[in-house]
This record gives C-alpha cells, structure tokens and sequence, in this order.
C-alpha cells in the first residue's frame, strides 16, 4: 500500500473485548488492537463498568492511531441499559444484556399477553436483558437511577456521545423493543404498554440516517449499525434469504428479508437496517461460546485442545446429548423461556471430556439450525465470531446445518461499521471485496443425514425442557 491510500478504522465495543481494526482501501486488515473489559456477574445479575469501557475505547484508539484515516466507524454490543447524566457520564453500571433481573416480568408479559403485544406491533420479542424489561424493573426496583439519569443509551451510543458530544441512537439498536419498523420512529403506545410512558424522556433520539461526530483529533465518526447488523455487512449479507451465523458469546442467526412478518410464535426480532423496507430476521439466541467456556473450564481443558478431541470422538459424543441454555437469563430465540437451563443427559462413569465437549458443541449446532430456520434462511449462509477459529468445529457446524457455509474472518463487525460509515459518508467502498470469504466448508453427506435425524430428538427434548421450565 502507498502512502498516498487512505485507510478506514472500525470500532467494535464488545461484551467482553474492545477492539479498533485499520482497513486498506480493499477491505485487507492492517492493524487491530484490542482490550478486555470486564463483567461483574453475580446472582443472575450482569453488570458493565461504563469508564472502563469508554477508556478500552481510547486505548484501541490511541494505539492504532488516526493519522491519516478517511473515517471511522462505531459499532458496540445492543440491549441493555447504560444509563448517564447530562454530561453523558455513567449515573451507575452498566446493565448488560446478559442480565437476568427482569425474568419475573418478562414472565408476567408472557402470561398477560404484554409480550405478544409489544411482539405484533414491533417485530420484537422481549427478553430480560433488553431495555424494556431493564428499565420496568428499574422503575419498580431503584427509581433514583432513572430520576438521576439524563438518558437511557445503547452501549455504543455512550461511547459516541463521550467520544463527539453528540446524543443519539440508530434504527437497528432503537429496534429493540421501542422502534415501529414501518414509520421507524418510537412507537409511544408501546412504551406506555410497558409502563414507561413518564420515563420515555430518557430514550435518545432516532437518527435515521446514523449520527455522524468529529473525534478530538478531527476524525470523521459514524454511529452504528450495532453489532449483529454490523457484522452482517461485513460479512456480505444484504440479499434477501441470505444468512449469517455468528458463532460467539452469542450465537446469533440474521437472514436479509425485504418482508415484515409479525405473525408466527414471537420471537427473536426484526432489526431495521439503513435501508427502508430491508430488514434482518434476527434470532440472537443466549447459547453460544459461552456454554463451550463453560465446559471447557469445567473439564479443564484448553481451547487448543478442541479441534483434537472433537476429531477424537464420534458424531452422537457417545451417547452423551446437550441442550446447552446455560445463561442465567433463560433462552431468547427462537423461543423465549426466561427459566430455561442447560441439561445434559447420557452421562455415566465412562463418559469424557471429549464426549461433554461434543455434545455441547453439537447442542449448539442444533439451536444454530433453530434459530437459522425460524429466521427464514433459504440462500448462501456465512458463519463469523470467535468460534470460527475451530476448524474441526466449523466442518461440525456444516454438517448439524447440512449446507455449505462461507467462513468469513477478522474484525466482521469492525468492517461492517466501516462499510456503514462509507455508505453515510458518500465513500465509494467495493463491498464485495471487503466482505469475500475466507474459505468455504462443505457438509459430509453421511454426518449430514446423521444429524439430520438428531436435530429432530433435539427438538423433541427441548419440548420437554419448555414445559419443565414453565411449570
């Protein structure tokens, strides 16, 4: 690359890992770094420190440098609440969207029909760490919070505004649960049906199109996509019926669709994108990395060893199966059971390490294809997140889905933000080079019908996990 070409920064303020990546011209990464950020967990509870996060900002920034860059764009985390001041300064943590506090009410929304309501008129299936529930439990639970609050903002909104002085939102975050994705503005009965109707002062503004900002160093900054519409961007994922799995804390499925269908069992939700009339079919599932994490300490063993042990021990673990809803918040999508958790069963005296870490890699692979055809996915499907770093788990992943996948690498969500500040900015970006695929993994036919069969005991064993958890 010469002197003379211009190069792109994408910020992706993550759950767990705050990250900026410089992007040539042609979408070839130059330079990422990176800072871990905590999470306090206790008692169902998960909460973010707000300073810690926005100063991971600066770091990443400050280490990569601006010098040079045409522009910037800012993705980050969605859901729940990060309530601030006048000045946009944290008024308490940050509560994640991880959070499980707001169970109970999200389980009386079920039972009343306030849930299916907010559902049909918003395309959105509420779930505890969202900010709907958040903030009803908030109002009930510590009022002085949102008395002492100026706004109620979406992770990557607070950075923005502490970064530019500029407060507000986009479509695709405001999407949940707040937003009618038709007029693309909040919909007030929707608020006062959650009872927030005095506190709808703290949502922050729509901007349709994204906010744009200057960093203190003159920087040209857009705000948005969040996360998961990022990340499909980044990965190509514009044409309706295409998919994309992102395999990370949170096993997320989005598929492209130019059609709003609020019809069907509520769940998951329909993110508005920056093109009206374009939607993704979103199913951010809670089972993800997280449970593989989980086993993984539990057992002992090392994220190197994966690849190994899986290649060591037969489709079916052996007779050990998962059904890997480990999140203390219950399930989301496809479904929402807010009491669900994990069960694994088959295990006995024989049974290994490799056989547990199978079947959870397995159990997540069928809540992938869950979530993938609630969704609607009929094209090409790109897998993307932490988990594709396993070879061995991603030819699993081909076969439990029994379809090709297109394995899209690096900083995804860091490229879509970039993608999405040049199509603000008027940058003439060729997107198709910028979202190719680094390699694609097709399924065996014979692992294929065998898991074919599988998923369907799955279905059958999760039917009775949700009639266990509600009753």
């Amino acid at each position: 690359m010469t002197g003379t070409e211009p190069r792109y920064i994408g910020v992706d303020v993550g759950t767990s890992v705050v990250k900026a990546a410089a992007f040539g011209p042609r979408g070839r990464t130059l330079a990422v770094e990176s800072r871990p950020v905590g999470l306090a967990i206790h008692d169902g509870c998960v909460e973010q420190d707000m300073d810690e996060v926005y100063g991971a900002v600066g770091e990443v920034l400050a280490a990569l440098g601006t010098d040079g860059a045409a522009f910037a764009g800012l993705t980050g985390q969605g859901d729940g609440v990060w309530l601030v001041d006048a000045a946009g300064l944290p008024v308490r943590k940050a509560i994640s969207w991880m959070d499980g506090r707001a169970r109970e009410l999200v389980g009386a929304w079920l039972a009343d029909g306030v849930f299916e309501t907010v559902y049909r008129r918003t395309g959105s299936a509420m779930f505890p760490g969202c900010p709907g529930p958040v903030l009803a439990w908030l109002d009930r639970h510590e009022p002085a919070s949102l008395d002492a609050a100026k706004a109620a903002l979406y992770c990557k909104d607070m950075v923005f505004q502490r970064l530019t002085g500029v407060r507000a939102t986009d479509v695709s975050d405001a999407s949940m649960p707040f937003l009618d994705p038709l007029t693309r503005a909040y919909a007030p009965d929707v608020v006062a049906a959650l009872g927030l109707a005095h506190r709808a002062p703290l949502l922050a503004p729509v901007s349709d199109p994204v906010a744009t900002g200057t960093l203190p160093s003159g920087l040209r900054i857009s705000n948005g996509p969040y996360d998961l519409p990022a990340c499909a961007l980044g990965a190509g994922v514009t044409r309706p019926g295409d998919g994309l799995l992102i395999v990370g804390t949170c096993l997320a499925a989005l598929v492209a669709t130019g059609r709003l269908d609020l019809a069907g069992e509520p769940a998951g939700l329909h993110i508005s994108t920056d093109l009206p009339g374009h939607w993704l079919r979103a199913m951010p599932a809670m089972v993800g990395t997280a449970a593989l994490d989980w086993v993984l300490t539990t057992t002992g063993v090392r994220h190197a060893e994966v690849d190994a042990l899986l290649a060591a021990t037969p489709p079916g673990a052996n007779g050990v199966r998962a059904l890997p809803y480990f999140a203390p918040s219950g399930e989301r999508a496809p479904f929402v059971e807010p009491r669900l958790r994990a069960e694994l069963t088959g295990v006995s005296l024989e049974t290994t390490a490799a056989d547990l870490i199978r079947a959870v890699c397995e159990g997540i692979g069928f809540a992938a294809r869950h979530c993938l055809e609630a969704a609607g996915l009929t094209g090409t499907l790109a897998l993307c997140g932490g988990g594709t770093r396993s070879p061995a788990w991603m030819r699993l992943f081909a076969d439990v889905l029994g379809r090709p996948v297109r394995i899209v690498e690096g900083e995804v969500g860091a490229r879509g933000a970039v993608l999405a500040a040049a199509r603000r900015f008027g940058a003439e970006l060729d997107e198709a080079a910028w979202t190719a695929p680094a390699r694609i993994v097709a399924p065996d036919p014979a692992r294929a019908a065998y898991y074919a069969k599988a998923y369907e005991d799955h279905l059958s064993r999760l039917t009775e996990a949700r009639a266990h958890a509600r009753a």
